[in-house]
């Protein structure tokens, strides 16, 4: 989170989730130090946690709903990306899954406020309704 005496100059620098994508790579990049560079993986959650915050500053610059959300969309699905990437790294044994809960908990939140901005800009926008997620019960089906 941005820091109380730290002057913001811009607007994107005011929005929270804007901040929130900041604490995530600050805590990302606390990760990669245990991370092998020669995986694929860590060059493409690094770049895509680095997207994150740059589309939302983008988007936040653009004058028209289309760019605005376009470049929110961006930004949303480069988080999505750091999840997947996450999973990833658990999945190769790289580390272990209580790792991850953090940058998870921190990126929920990120994707959810990236959702109402979109929807803010974009009122009349057709979503599609979110999925209930659950474990998968025996038998192979998803509650």
């Amino acid at each position: 989170m941005k820091h109380p005496s730290q002057k913001t100059y811009f607007d994107h620098e005011k929005l929270i989730v804007y901040q929130k994508t900041i604490d995530f790579i600050a805590w990302v990049t606390e990760l990669l130090h245990d991370v092998p560079k020669n995986l694929s993986v860590w060059d493409q959650i690094d770049r895509a946690s680095t997207s994150i915050p740059l589309n939302i500053a983008e988007g936040t610059g653009k004058f028209t709903i289309r760019d605005k959300c376009r470049y929110y969309d961006s930004a949303r699905g480069s988080a999505l990306e750091c999840v997947a990437c996450l999973d990833v790294l658990v999945s190769k044994n790289v580390i272990t899954p209580d790792r991850i809960i953090a940058g998870k908990e921190l990126l929920g939140p990120v994707v959810a406020m990236l959702v109402g901005l979109i929807k803010s800009a974009a009122p009349t926008r057709v979503y599609e309704e979110s999925p209930e997620y659950g474990a998968e019960k025996e038998g192979g089906s998803v509650s």
